[in-house]
């Protein structure tokens, strides 16, 4: 083939994309952004958490960029039954100052800010544009993408796939060795819903910039999942993620168990009086470690959603930092293989071992138990209904009857759920392992 076009082609102008275009551009290497939005952010309406930590690395001072709604300073797992509630909530003002512990923000803002520093980093943004198979030299080795441009193909020493979680560029590239994801794929439905600063502010008991991270479980009707509630400067995110296999076992529409949450006697008077700005669906890969595809190529890395690298693990829940952190190893690894004139697959290895040697594959290695517990039946139906139940019957005055002992209450609860004392010791050991 004659001389590419870029050294970098990019697909994909998400968090992993346009960290990965950033970082390869600020190396010195041509670099061009593929969307298929008309500009970055427009296919999204997301309003979730950003642990931004990861851009120390990638953007000095970063929070006095980022385009923020509210600092996390509210951290809240509830489970749920459908008249009971159990929450753990945990407040820390220091998380409302540097370096921060989390930020909510709407993709469509986070998104543009990234993608342009990318562009001022050198990088070109080619929107509106559909990537729609990869070319390749004689050997095989993948040497840039078709478009759905008249004029579109675009020629590199390197394509960084970060197009999704149906990334049909890395699907093409056989990196997932004919595995298909259907199994550890979720649906999320999410709505934003405006309220008032004000009211936001007193509902919530936040002041200024703070902010709440509620996430959710038992609000889906026993379909492995959970659900979310989120505080934006002047709305509320509110929303479920399902699995595909469960919700389409169940027969039941994911707008269902968003109405079923919304008027839960615990989230009702949260989100009272709130007008529906938003809709949107949006599915994720949630498998983990263990369904992470090949991460490299002959000419060809993948990262973000393309890669699987969502975690899903009940009090963690994340994909945007790894999305970010995945990127901008990618484009450092893409850059030195350039550098030393070899992007074959194992001129690109170096982009596995960025991965292991942070808290990318680190964190989803640890956890790569925790999908698995967190989706099993017993912590989806039975914990939820017992915790609530142990709760309930723990904070009942019930004069002038003695009161029961938390260990009977415990025994009692468990044999009334069908929760066995082996099954308790066995997902006890599992959570410790994974988050110990």
């Amino acid at each position: 083939m004659s001389d590419p076009m870029f050294d970098v082609v990019v697909v994909g102008a998400g968090p992993a994309g346009s960290a990965a275009a950033l970082t390869a551009a600020r190396a010195g290497r041509s670099v061009a952004l593929v969307e298929r939005g008309p500009h970055p952010g427009s296919k999204n309406v997301y309003g979730g958490v950003v642990y931004g930590r990861v851009l120390d690395e990638l953007v000095p001072r970063w929070w006095e960029q980022m385009p923020v709604q509210r600092w996390v300073t509210r951290r809240s797992t509830m489970v749920m039954t459908d008249r009971q509630a159990l929450t753990v909530d945990v407040r820390a003002q220091a998380w409302g100052g540097p370096p921060y512990n989390g930020a909510t923000a709407l993709r469509a803002d986070l998104d543009g800010w990234l993608a342009d520093l990318a562009q001022e980093a050198g990088a070109v943004l080619v929107p509106s544009t559909v990537a729609t198979g990869l070319l390749r030299a004689a050997d095989g080795t993948v040497r840039g993408v078709r478009t759905d441009r008249p004029d579109g193909e675009l020629s590199a020493g390197v394509v960084i796939a970060c197009d999704g979680v149906n990334s049909f560029l890395a699907k093409e590239a056989g990196l997932f060795g004919g595995r298909t994801g259907a199994r550890h794929t979720s649906l999320g439905v999410k709505e934003t819903l405006a309220l008032p600063r004000e009211v936001i502010e007193e509902r919530f008991a936040l002041r200024g910039r703070d902010g709440l991270d509620m996430e959710i479980l038992g609000c889906t009707r026993g379909i492995p999942g959970g659900g979310f509630l989120y505080t934006n400067l002047d709305s509320l995110s509110v929303g479920v993620v399902v699995g595909l296999d469960g919700l389409a076992a169940c027969g039941v529409r994911p707008e269902e168990l968003l109405a079923d949450l919304k008027a839960h006697p615990s989230i009702a008077p949260l989100v009272r009086g709130a007008e529906l700005k938003e809709y949107s669906a949006h599915l994720l890969p949630e498998g983990g470690y263990d369904t992470m595809p090949e991460l490299a190529g002959d000419g060809i890395l993948v990262a973000g959603d393309a890669a699987a690298m969502c975690l899903a693990a009940g009090v963690w829940l994340e994909g945007v930092n790894f999305a970010i952190g995945a990127g901008m190893y990618a484009g450092r690894a893409a850059a030195e293989a350039l550098a030393r004139g070899d992007t074959s697959r194992s001129g690109l290895a170096g982009y596995r071992r960025l991965l292991e040697d942070s808290f990318v594959l680190a964190d989803h290695r640890k956890l790569r138990r925790a999908p698995g517990l967190v989706f099993s039946e017993r912590m989806q139906q039975r914990y939820p209904a017992l915790l609530c139940d142990l709760a309930e019957e723990f904070f009942r005055v019930d004069n002038p009857r003695p009161k029961p002992g938390l260990r009977r209450l415990l025994r009692r609860g468990a044999a009334a759920h069908g929760v066995r004392l082996h099954h308790l010791l066995s997902d006890a050991l599992t959570a410790w392992r994974s988050f110990g």
